[in-house]
């Protein structure tokens, strides 16, 4: 299970010394325990898996906005740091699509429940969503659902 990989991980990088690589893992583990205790009040049932990559997917959407302002603001030191904890954080997702299979993907879904145009783009992302979350950037998807649509 990934959640105990990121364990494993944490304890070989403490052990290895790795400060840096230690300290983003202990993050991870930190936003995951947050989830939990999150969902202990919920009725819903989640998927571990499924729990653990979406906590991930919003750490690396979060870093890469960070980056974007620090570049912007002039603090190459600071975007630096949320690269390297970017790259920790990208060991741990799955492998993303390419934008030809997200492409390949959103034909599938229209075809699959008749989507015609914008009034549809809620149900192709919803399907696309449940069909292929944890390998699609939903927000670059989004674009390219309302390109297809249009």
């Amino acid at each position: 299970m990934l959640r105990d990989d990121i364990k494993a991980a944490t304890i070989s990088s403490m052990k290895a010394g790795d400060k840096e690589r230690t300290a983003t893992l202990r993050l991870i583990g930190a936003k995951i325990k947050d989830r939990d205790i999150e969902l202990r009040t919920s009725s819903k049932d989640v998927d571990d898996e499924a729990l653990v990559i979406d906590v991930l997917q919003k750490m690396a959407k979060q870093r890469r906005e960070s980056i974007t302002m620090f570049e912007d603001g002039g603090r190459t030191e600071l975007a630096a740091k949320e690269r390297g904890e970017l790259a920790v954080i990208e060991e741990y997702l799955p492998s993303q699509l390419d934008e030809a299979a997200t492409a390949a993907a959103i034909e599938a879904v229209k075809a699959d429940i008749g989507a015609d145009g914008m009034k549809d783009m809620g149900k192709v992302m919803a399907e696309l969503k449940s069909r292929h979350g944890a390998e699609l950037d939903m927000s670059k998807a989004s674009g390219l659902v309302k390109a297809a649509l249009s």
